[in-house]
């Protein structure tokens, strides 16, 4: 494949708002556990093997599970090993990162807001946007690990 263009070097400002937006997320109080089963869970829809490869390096620094790693692309079967947050947040990962197939259900949309309050859910979903954007970069721009 031939080289894609380097948004960083091309377009700067367009780099910088999107690491300013990272940087955000990063600092929203969502758990770092959390936010790498977000970036996770996304990239793995998405098909962005540079940010699989980050984000499950990061995963493991943080104490995650390999085990629970080697699950996520099917936690709907293995959700003894999921906690109820965690599975409200995959599904609302997985729903946004989705948005053509039916949008952000009312159920899991409400069920966020039950465990998470309205403030923090707006910032999951924050998150949610943001890695689907690196990761439409990524696949675009055809990063590899």
């Amino acid at each position: 494949m031939s080289n894609r263009l380097n948004l960083k070097e091309l377009i700067p400002d367009s780099h910088q708002i999107l690491m300013q937006l990272s940087e955000y997320v990063a600092n929203t109080g969502i758990d770092k556990l959390q936010q790498e089963l977000i970036k996770i869970r996304a990239s793995q829809i998405n098909g962005c093997a540079y940010c699989l490869n980050k984000h499950s390096q990061e995963a493991l620094k943080y104490g995650e599970d390999p085990k629970r790693l080697h699950v996520l692309s099917a936690w709907r079967e293995a959700k003894n090993w999921f906690s109820k947050e965690h599975q409200v947040i995959l599904a609302l990962t997985e729903e946004i990162t989705l948005i053509a197939d039916h949008g952000l259900s009312d159920q899991t949309y409400q069920e966020a807001i039950t465990l998470f309050g309205e403030e923090m859910t707006a910032k999951l979903i924050i998150a949610v946007i943001n890695i689907n954007a690196l990761n439409r970069l990524g696949v675009s721009l055809s990063m590899h690990p």
